[in-house]
């Protein structure tokens, strides 16, 4: 057998990666791709999808502002309630004991709200704008006024009402009653001129799901909508709109051209950001710890710290406390023994004055290097005192 046979052949310091942690790094990359994925899926449903129209006196809505409390109320008193959202369909539905209900019709042009509410003889607007009212003919916009108000109207659907707190108030106009406010500034504005009977509120609040069962607001809209035996409700939306050129806005039509472009590069950002911080560079090393550092590696590199920074005190006071440590230990006292203490003894070894060695050991601090050398000389002469008196005392012993 040759000398390379009879060698052992060092083991590969190359550990595999164990099939469970490919299997976890896997993973982990799948779960990125799937966030990334869903939040650009996300982006793009949102850029494109218009807002829900569903909201605002809508009732089939059962959010705050959703109308399907009123709607509600209204069947469990016996008044049956279609909702359509096609004027066509709506206005097929009505007859001579049919309310029509609705919203700001915003989406319709003039000609379609007037075709509309002309086969109707019981219009009642949930909410308004002032294009409405100069449209209806019915009055304008007054001062607004929060405080409760009672009906105080000839009108006998309102009498069991009680109060409420209006949103908003209209001026009636000649021919128009005004309830549940005065001549100049009413709630309610109540049109019979024509042979039909118009009936204009901002309800926008008083008829929402959250505020229904405040003051007098239930009963308001149950008098309002409850005088015959069927509610046709329109919801007006941008589906059903005759405007040409009128589209409904989407987030997408509604932001800058340059945000799309932002958050892609976010996206895309964030995916090299994970890529870049998700490299490994090779197994894990093993390495022995604490790592052992020579004292003499410490003393110097705190000793070169200490004459680059030219901390002549700093380093007097670190030359007194070690010389003070190995007196006392050679005095026979303790470790943490203070400064007078160890003069003391060694003055009683030497037979010299105390104060001298008081004044060496805990004296003030030399200021330049001059003084910092000739006070490592003094601390070296009495230490070699002290052992030299030690070596006496055994000798004659």
């Amino acid at each position: 057998m040759s000398v390379l046979e009879q060698q052992d052949v060092p083991a590969s310091t190359a550990e595999r990666a164990p099939r469970g942690r490919r299997s976890r790094a896997l993973l982990g990359w799948l779960i990125i791709v799937a966030l990334v994925l869903g939040g650009v899926f996300v982006a793009i449903q949102v850029g494109v999808r218009m807002p829900d129209q569903r909201g605002s006196l809508d009732p089939e809505s059962v959010s705050d502002s959703g109308a399907m409390a009123i709607a509600q109320i209204l069947q469990e008193n016996g008044v049956e309630v279609s909702v359509f959202r096609s004027r066509t369909e709506a206005r097929q539905a009505l007859d001579d004991d049919a309310t029509l209900v609705m919203a700001n019709p915003y989406t319709l042009s003039d000609e379609a709200i007037t075709e509309l509410i002309d086969p109707a003889d019981r219009v009642v607007f949930l909410s308004s704008s002032t294009h409405l009212l100069s449209l209806l003919r019915i009055g304008d916009n007054a001062t607004p006024d929060f405080t409760p108000v009672q009906a105080d109207c000839d009108a006998p659907e309102f009498a069991d009402v009680g109060s409420i707190r209006p949103d908003r108030l209209f001026t009636p106009a000649d021919g128009v009653e005004g309830c549940f406010g005065d001549d100049d500034a009413a709630a309610v504005l109540i049109d019979e001129s024509d042979g039909a009977t118009h009936v204009v509120v901002e309800g926008a609040r008083l008829f929402s799901n959250a505020y229904l069962a405040d003051d007098g607001n239930a009963a308001l809209a149950l008098a309002l909508l409850g005088q015959t035996e069927r509610v046709v409700w329109y919801v007006p939306s941008f589906g059903d709109t005759d405007i040409e050129g009128e589209t409904e806005d989407t987030l997408g039509s509604l932001t800058p051209g340059w945000v799309t472009p932002a958050i892609l590069l976010l996206m895309l950002a964030g995916v090299a950001a994970a890529l870049w911080r998700g490299q490994r560079f090779g197994p894990l090393v093993a390495e022995t710890l604490p790592v052992t550092v020579r004292a003499s590696e410490t003393m110097h590199g705190r000793a070169r710290l200490t004459a680059k920074a030219g901390d002549a005190a700093h380093a007097g006071e670190a030359i007194r406390d070690g010389s003070r440590r190995r007196l006392a230990r050679r005095l026979g006292l303790a470790v943490t023994a203070s400064a007078e203490e160890v003069a003391d003894a060694a003055a009683d070894r030497l037979r010299v004055p105390r104060g001298s060695l008081h004044e060496l050991l805990a004296g003030a601090p030399p200021v330049d290097d001059p003084s910092l050398i000739d006070l490592a000389r003094r601390l070296q002469e009495l230490e070699s005192a002290v052992d030299a008196s030690s070596f006496t005392e055994r000798r004659s012993e």
